[in-house]
């Protein structure tokens, strides 16, 4: 009788598993080097060195979703001002709320360490905000609230007519330099701002920056926000780059609505405008969100495919590295900091026009507004 033989798959190419033991003084990236091979610490490392070896070059944009509340958790301040400072963010998409609560610093207050399991009810009668065991003064929001309407209500004839959310954020930017010059460093907008990277958000009115502006507006002061320029604006920096031969990244912190702004632009260009693109080259996404739930937060690269969100060919330059991002940034930001050079500022603040309107004269340009619906 014979036997059918089948070949024994080869693993031969594959990168053996030689895990170092961990001496004293070693740094973050020989840590993650020597010890972290599989599971979600071998994705985590892989999506380390894919960004450091492949996207913190000249001539790939990088576009940074920032969702949940991870400026309070201390993440704006420890990795993404260093991040912007080293000309490793070229655009940000994040909730209002992260932007919001960026502005506490630099008008005195501070977010204390609190406790998970405590009296809610409590803390309400103390004045006391809690973000899970993060604990923030009730006035800091009054304060707040009185700095963005005090600063839109003043400036806001310098603002464009409409604006996108990314101009008002620069606003406040501008201000927070103006006003705590010595605390500018402390500021996700104003570092931001400084350095040129346009900052939006996909819900303005899901905040409480948004609902600050509805209250200029009942004042009889609106400020004309159209959050279509933002889609505009954000499809432009990602279609300029690949018609110039360069290529897009994108870093998903958590998920949400951020991470679709995000990834939405290549859809906007290919599906909705016409132009020829085949998806952003790039992707690492840090969630603790699942795939089977089918929501977007757990969105794998390869569903983002049938979308033409991620260019097919890209497949293997994406990573989805599972855990939580007020853990795994530090680590993250450090390792690439350690391993990359400083990266030339692109300044996409004060260019968003000039690419908005190369983006709407190559849409004139192959008919796309006259395609019948």
């Amino acid at each position: 009788m014979k036997y059918c033989k089948h070949k024994r798959p080869s693993i031969d190419n594959r990168i053996p598993l030689k895990p170092k033991p961990l001496w004293r003084g070693m740094t973050v990236d020989q840590v993650i080097e020597s010890s972290l091979f599989s599971f979600n610490a071998g994705t985590f490392r892989k999506a380390c060195e894919l960004f450091a070896n492949h996207i913190a070059k000249e001539g790939v944009r990088i576009g940074v979703s920032l969702a949940g509340a991870l400026i309070p958790a201390g993440i704006g301040r420890s990795c993404l001002i260093p991040l912007i400072k080293s000309g490793m963010v070229d655009w940000i998409v994040s909730t209002g709320a992260n932007l919001y609560h960026d502005l506490h610093y630099v008008l005195g207050y501070e977010f204390r360490e609190g406790r998970a399991v405590v009296d809610d009810e409590q803390l309400r009668e103390s004045g006391i905000i809690r973000i899970y065991d993060i604990f923030l003064d009730y006035e800091a929001l009054l304060d707040t609230d009185n700095f963005v309407r005090e600063t839109i209500r003043r400036e806001r004839g310098s603002l464009p007519d409409p604006c996108s959310s990314a101009d008002v954020h620069a606003l406040l930017g501008r201000e927070i330099i103006k006003l705590t010059p010595g605390l500018k460093d402390e500021s996700l907008l104003a570092v931001a701002y400084e350095a040129g990277v346009p900052v939006h958000t996909s819900s303005p009115a899901d905040s409480s920056i948004g609902m600050n502006i509805a209250a200029l507006m009942l004042e009889g002061k609106p400020v004309a926000l159209d959050t279509h320029k933002d889609i505009n604006e954000v499809t432009a920096y990602v279609y300029d780059i690949k018609k110039s031969g360069g290529k897009s990244a994108v870093l998903l912190l958590g998920g949400g609505s951020p991470k679709n702004f995000v990834l939405q632009t290549e859809p906007h260009i290919q599906e909705v405008l016409g132009l020829p693109e085949a998806g952003h080259d790039f992707f690492i996404q840090f969630t603790d969100a699942r795939p089977d739930t089918g929501g977007l937060s757990g969105a794998t690269p390869s569903e983002a495919v049938s979308w033409g969100k991620i260019d097919p060919q890209a497949l293997h330059k994406t990573i989805v590295s599972y855990g939580d991002c007020s853990l795994m940034l530090p680590f993250f930001v450090s390792y690439v900091l350690n391993k990359s050079g400083h990266r030339p500022l692109t300044g996409l603040l004060e260019n968003r026009e000039r690419l908005v309107r190369q983006l709407r004269r190559d849409y004139r340009k192959i008919g796309g507004y006259k395609r019948k619906s």
